[in-house]
């Protein structure tokens, strides 16, 4: 196994991180690592990398980005046994959650060994299509900014909100309990992303998450 850094990772911020400790040397795998990544994969590849043939799979770590800007896309074909994967990330709590992103036509060899590698390791997985916020991100944005905004609202106070998720639902925590722990600035930045690269309101971040970003910036 290969790991190449390429600035710093989101998903294993460690200098001597899990990935190199506790699995052994496959010379089938490579892993691109770190918040460049993708541009690292690029350049990897663009510069003639003749045992691209001789590997099994190639994991690229990913952020908010698409696999498909790294690996290109070809009319609903595209797939390969390259694979992008994020850890989500509750703020800056690291989670056992590893979201692996897919393409249409990615071989399910390389998906199954992709499991097995990160399930070696204790990580759950969720396999999921090359798209933007993937199933986390895209699910709990719009949930999040909503409950702002019926905060704003005065529908009921924030620890009624919360109360009410976790008795009704059985939630863990509630929406302004899981934000506080997130950090507002922190989901404002990343739910804007988001509602620019779908065009979807319910990702516009609410105001109150706005106003943490711009003090946060203050700062």
């Amino acid at each position: 196994m290969t790991i190449i850094k390429a600035g710093i990772s989101r998903s294993f911020p460690q200098p001597t991180h899990e990935l190199l400790a506790r699995i052994e040397g496959d010379p089938s795998l490579l892993i691109f690592l770190g918040d460049q990544a993708g541009r690292e994969y690029r350049h990897w590849l663009h510069s003639g990398a003749s045992a691209h043939e001789d590997l099994d799979l190639v994991l690229i770590e990913l952020d908010l980005d698409c696999l498909g800007e790294h690996t290109g896309e070809a009319d609903g074909l595209e797939g390969s046994t390259v694979l992008g994967f994020a850890r989500y990330l509750l703020g800056q709590e690291p989670t056992p959650l590893i979201e692996l992103v897919r393409q249409a036509q990615t071989s399910e060899q390389a998906i199954l060994k992709a499991r097995y590698f990160f399930e070696a390791l204790g990580y759950k997985i969720a396999v999921c299509a090359d798209r933007p916020g993937r199933i986390v991100d895209r699910l709990i944005r719009p949930y999040l900014n909503a409950a702002l905004r019926r905060l704003d609202d005065g529908l009921a106070s924030a620890k009624d909100l919360d109360a009410t998720l976790r008795m009704g639902l059985g939630y863990p925590d509630g929406p302004i309990a899981l934000l506080n722990r997130m950090g507002l600035a922190d989901h404002a930045k990343r739910s804007a992303k988001l509602a620019e690269a779908l065009g979807d309101p319910d990702f516009i971040p609410a105001r109150r998450a706005q106003v943490a970003l711009v003090r946060e910036k203050d700062r």
